[in-house]
């Protein structure tokens, strides 16, 4: 059992029958009364997110998920192909279900992927991912001198600001949480 005091970013609970997620949650305490508590919920196996407010000391159950090893193999039209590395079998997941991850993910990646009644419901990615810049303008001599940073696109797709001294073909590690640069993998 999880309380309203215990809530945290990323939490997981079972409300109305189903896995969710806390995206947010803000503890407003009242005058006189007892404190309420504010949350943004992620539905685990539809993706949808709403908002719901639950009085201070309610109780939750905590879902039965299963984390499981998998392999990210393809992408056809939305949906992503995964397999998991113990028992070789194939799944799709959709780009709700991916969330943030569609980001960071390349093939042949390993992730954690959650289960739940043995239906995969979302990924957890590592909190840095080594990506290869894919296409980026070139630093100009000179440019290094005040420190700026330019956008690069990295073979997951996604655009991220790097520093001008970086190039086409370097690795970049990038925070997933925040989306940013933090170094060059050599």
């Amino acid at each position: 059992m999880i309380s309203t005091s215990e809530f945290r970013k990323g939490a997981k609970i079972k409300y109305k029958d189903a896995p969710h997620e806390i995206v947010e949650f803000h503890h407003i305490k009242m005058g006189r009364g007892g404190a309420i508590i504010r949350t943004k919920l992620r539905n685990m196996k539809t993706g949808s997110i709403f908002e719901d407010t639950f009085k201070g000391g309610e109780k939750f159950e905590t879902p039965e998920l299963e984390e499981r090893t998998a392999q990210y193999l393809y992408k056809e039209g939305e949906l992503c192909y995964f397999m998991d590395n113990e028992s070789y079998e194939q799944f799709p997941l959709t780009p709700e279900q991916l969330g943030d991850a569609k980001k960071y993910i390349k093939e042949n990646m390993a992730l954690k992927i959650l289960f739940c009644s043995g239906l995969p419901l979302s990924v957890e990615i590592p909190m840095f991912v080594e990506l290869a810049i894919v296409k980026t303008d070139p630093g100009i001599r000179g440019d290094t001198a005040s420190g700026g940073s330019k956008p690069a696109v990295l073979e997951s797709g996604v655009t991220v600001k790097v520093p001008f001294h970086l190039n086409e073909g370097d690795i970049i590690k990038v925070d997933t949480r925040t989306g940013e640069y933090i170094e060059r993998v050599r």
